[in-house]
């Protein structure tokens, strides 16, 4: 059994030698024989128990450097309702005719037309550069190189400046838009 095994191995490490440097047997199965009977040591009574129970029997408190405790972290597992809460999907409320409002004609725009080959247009508020860029390219199929925009606090919305692609004129699209 495995107290018997500890017992030996505890034993043969205790040998006790003699005068001459022999080893006395007697003794080491004197020991090993009277932890077989039952009366155990309390040298094997330890090592029987650490290989029983293990060597973490003595469990470490945490040690906690604030007064509040925070809950951890579990798995939410993603929900699966049995029926839709929503009859329809909603609505996409910013499409390329939401987004771009219109062309700007003032003489500044006509002046950009034929200078540098940008179309001037009023825009959405919330628009970004690539949403505006995106509906442009829409509505007008032509391709965008650059895009600046700029806030009209007087007007409430945006001004964007489209840079057409080299391959495009922008006085050919004004035209073609009906704005020239």
């Amino acid at each position: 059994t495995q107290s018997t095994w500890v017992a030996r191995a505890i034993a043969s490490k205790k040998k006790t030698t003699n005068k001459k440097g022999t080893a006395a047997k007697g003794k080491a199965k004197e020991a090993a024989g009277s932890s077989s009977k039952g009366v155990k040591s309390s040298a094997v009574q330890k090592k029987s128990q650490t290989l029983t129970k293990g060597v973490h029997t003595h469990r470490r408190r945490k040690v906690r450097y604030t007064a509040r405790f925070k809950r951890p972290n579990t798995y939410k597992p993603d929900r699966q309702p049995k029926y839709t809460r929503m009859s329809q999907p909603k609505r996409v409320w910013m499409d390329a005719y939401k987004i771009v409002r219109f062309p700007l004609t003032t003489e500044a725009a006509m002046k950009k037309i034929e200078d540098t080959n940008t179309l001037v247009f009023a825009v959405n508020r919330e628009a970004n550069k690539s949403s505006i860029k995106a509906a442009v390219e829409k509505l007008y199929n032509i391709k965008c190189s650059r895009i600046n925009t700029m806030n009209r606090i007087k007007y409430g919305d945006k001004k964007a400046f489209v840079k057409l692609a080299s391959e495009y004129d922008a006085l050919d699209v004004a035209n073609k838009i009906g704005f020239l």
